[in-house]
């Protein structure tokens, strides 16, 4: 997996219907890779969460929309609207919670 440079629009994030997991961080960041096995291990297990890896800086407007200070941060959204978030997990289980809220929502 790796950090995606081209991210989509605010309003086309919006306007996605189900779960997704919007993925936020860049691909040298430590953290990053400390975290991707335990994002990567609950999405396995959601096979129906769309899963989008945006690349996050300075200047990049998805990332400041909402509101992503420390990476990696996943922002769990169902049909558009912010369930859960995790920052930085250091396990399966903190990322699998976020995602149960969205999917038993």
């Amino acid at each position: 997996m790796s950090y995606q440079t081209s991210q989509p629009e605010r309003s086309a994030v919006d306007a996605l219907p189900g779960v997704v997991a919007l993925d936020f961080g860049t691909n040298w960041c430590g953290y990053c890779r400390a975290g991707e096995p335990h994002i990567a291990g609950a999405l396995k297990e959601q096979p129906g969460v769309q899963h989008i890896q945006v690349e996050d800086g300075p200047g990049r407007p998805l990332g400041r929309s909402f509101k992503i200070k420390l990476w990696p941060t996943v922002v769990v959204l169902k049909d558009g609207v912010e369930v859960a978030r995790v920052t930085r997990p250091d396990s399966a289980d903190e990322v699998r919670e976020a995602l149960n809220k969205a999917v038993n929502a």
